[in-house]
């Protein structure tokens, strides 16, 4: 009952797919006049930026970079997808998309169990505070039961 109606809300709605991909992209934003104070800023973060390179590849051996665009391994993804019978092929992309997607379903969920553990003037999380969000926020009534064990 609820997941078809969050199923239809979210997974036909393009804004989801956009902010995946703006996430994703980097896209150049030109400074605008009226706002120095954000071009300065700008010129030092590339300072910044720039004398990192220079120090990570001054090394005898260049480290790989560390900013991954997909921070879950992509070949275990796929190998769920393909677990699934009504799945045939996955694209690259679509691999890629599912794995950001659910990056930022566990983002939100644990930004909004955060909460509750603030609440409870925790710093970590707990099931009950996962328990909570799930209770209490309606985007998350798909999740009821899940965790029981």
């Amino acid at each position: 009952m609820y997941y078809s109606r969050i199923r239809t809300r979210y997974v036909f709605d393009d804004s989801f797919v956009y902010k995946i991909m703006a996430s994703t992209v980097a896209v150049p934003v030109a400074p605008t006049v009226s706002d120095p104070e954000r071009c300065e800023g700008e010129e030092e973060l590339r300072g910044i930026e720039a004398e990192v390179e220079n120090d990570q590849h001054t090394g005898p051996v260049a480290a790989p970079p560390q900013n991954r665009l997909a921070k879950l391994p992509l070949s275990r993804i796929k190998a769920l997808m393909k677990a699934d019978p009504d799945v045939s092929l996955a694209s690259q992309e679509s691999v890629f998309i599912i794995a950001k997607a659910t990056e930022l379903f566990v983002e939100m969920i644990a930004k909004d169990a955060l909460v509750y553990a603030q609440q409870g003037k925790r710093k970590t999380l707990q099931r009950k505070d996962l328990d909570n969000a799930i209770e209490t926020i309606d985007e998350f009534a798909f999740l009821e039961g899940t965790l029981d064990a």
